[in-house]
């Protein structure tokens, strides 16, 4: 069998359209790495291998016939276990939901069915997307590909696992506070979260709905670019899409060195020095190179985190409140009464960190505490918005590293809620202002492992993203991805 795995998305797209091998042989090549090194990984809940192979099949006899659904007919792509697939388990990871099974589409996997992409479901996450590093998850912690002794990122680590582990090509992930930016940094390859509202959230099971976006990981920056384009647009079933047609690719283009303006930030010591050692050497280069770079006071950002938070938990306070074992969920019923019915199936039903969060946001939200609170947050959130509409009448883009640290050990921050949360540090403001961002790798640390530098741009502007990170992709990436994990 051809070692197809080995291939980056560019290629694979290029290989089925030149014919030089079929939708079917990549499938098989891809399973079978599936199936001899996912034992150590962990990446997928789940994968229903025959149905996996039909649409493999199906997509080779239209290429066969001449009649493909379009260029993309036959690449696979992961999904997340929290976006919804007709007839298959969507359990976001969680205890609660082991057994639903979705009875639609997401409208993002509609738009990937439409144009032939192969799912390859269920890749593992935090539960219902609350986590830094996919520790959270009912079923199994995900290790990272470089070092399976440490963690993968969260809460999209399986999505991430998956492509760095050469599982699949491309992943579909969700960002609520980082969750694929910050899983592509530790994993080494490109990670998307969309300006907010441009790709639908119908049929991703919301954790907090002003901030969840879905969006893709890959080994290239051509996987990110068409993925998106194929996912985005303006949806009638979700009232928080914004009235645009799909990302045109054409729009991508490079930006002249000299006229681009590069705001960047000043090294803290959260910020681990053989990050700061790589995006310091990257700062250098684009320099030398002849952009601008300007140094922005990131000071309000710092308080993100809280911010953050709070607005996050009281969104999953009042989202999760329908799985109760009656409007969803697996039903606990001890003694026929309704108070201790809820008590059951959520105490059951949803692990540490869900309750943690719950319980937390409620207290924000409930009398007395609203407006000390959670009115305060809102407020401050307006105010990080407005403070990168100032950072943008300056600077074309902003870059940062998307991860104050490279991946850290299983288990060594699950006792400390804080230490985790801060994980989130440098990609939390960027959903709080609802702007672009993408981590691509830009090297290794002295253990070899990825580095990633985060590029945020203004709203509606993910063509200036992807321009530059086409213009740094020959020289920035040094990270080799594993071929046999260990």
């Amino acid at each position: 069998m051809k070692e197809l795995w080995k291939l980056k998305y560019s290629d694979i797209k290029k290989g089925l359209n030149s014919g030089e091998f079929t939708p079917m042989e990549l499938i098989e090549s891809l399973v079978a790495r599936i199936e001899a090194e996912d034992s150590k990984i962990k990446a997928f809940l789940s994968w229903e291998k025959e149905s996996i192979l039909k649409a493999a099949a199906e997509s080779t006899e239209r290429r066969k016939l001449g009649k493909p659904l379009s260029e993309f007919d036959g690449i696979p792509i992961g999904v997340k276990d929290n976006i919804c697939i007709e007839n298959t388990i969507t359990s976001c990871a969680s205890k609660i939901l082991e057994n639903y099974r979705s009875p639609f589409h997401a409208t993002a996997i509609e738009k990937l069915l439409a144009k032939g992409f192969v799912l390859i479901p269920r890749a593992n996450m935090d539960e219902f997307a609350m986590g830094s590093s996919t520790e959270n998850s009912a079923y199994q912690i995900t290790k990272n590909p470089f070092d399976t002794t440490r963690i993968p990122g969260g809460s999209s680590g399986g999505s991430a696992a998956a492509v760095a582990a050469s599982f699949v090509p491309v992943a579909l992930g969700s960002d609520t506070g980082g969750s694929v930016r910050q899983p592509a940094s530790l994993c080494g390859i490109y990670g998307l979260k969309p300006t907010y509202g441009t790709v639908s959230r119908y049929g991703l099971v919301a954790y907090a709905s002003s901030l969840d976006q879905i969006g893709p990981l890959s080994k290239d920056i051509d996987g990110i670019i068409d993925v998106y384009s194929v996912i985005s647009g303006k949806d009638q079933r979700d009232a928080t899409s914004k009235n645009i047609p799909a990302f045109d690719p054409s729009n991508v283009k490079e930006l002249p060195w000299k006229e681009l303006k590069i705001g960047k930030m000043k090294i803290t010591s959260e910020i681990e020095p053989d990050v700061a050692k790589a995006y310091e050497s990257l700062l250098s280069e684009l320099e030398s190179k002849g952009a601008q770079l300007v140094e922005l006071d990131f000071s309000l950002l710092s308080n993100s985190i809280p911010i953050y938070y709070i607005i996050a938990t009281a969104e999953c306070s009042s989202n999760l409140s329908r799985f109760d074992g009656i409007r969803f969920g697996q039903r606990k019923d001890p003694n026929g009464k309704l108070e201790d019915l809820y008590v059951t199936t959520r105490s059951e039903g949803f692990g540490k960190e869900v309750q943690r969060r719950i319980l937390l946001g409620t207290f924000s939200l409930s009398a007395g505490y609203y407006d000390a609170y959670y009115g305060r947050a809102q407020k401050a959130r307006v105010l990080i918005k407005k403070e990168y509409e100032g950072y943008f009448s300056k600077v074309d883009l902003i870059l940062q590293p998307t991860s104050p640290t490279t991946a850290f050990k299983v288990g060594e921050k699950t006792s400390d809620p804080i230490q985790m949360y801060k994980a989130d540090i440098l990609t939390t403001s960027v959903n709080l202002a609802g702007v672009p961002a993408m981590s691509v790798p830009i090297g290794t640390d002295s253990k070899g492992l990825p580095i990633g530098l985060q590029i945020t741009a203004p709203a509606l502007h993910e063509n200036k993203i992807f321009g530059f990170a086409k213009m740094i992709s020959d020289w920035a990436s040094k990270v080799e991805l594993p071929e046999k994990i260990k």
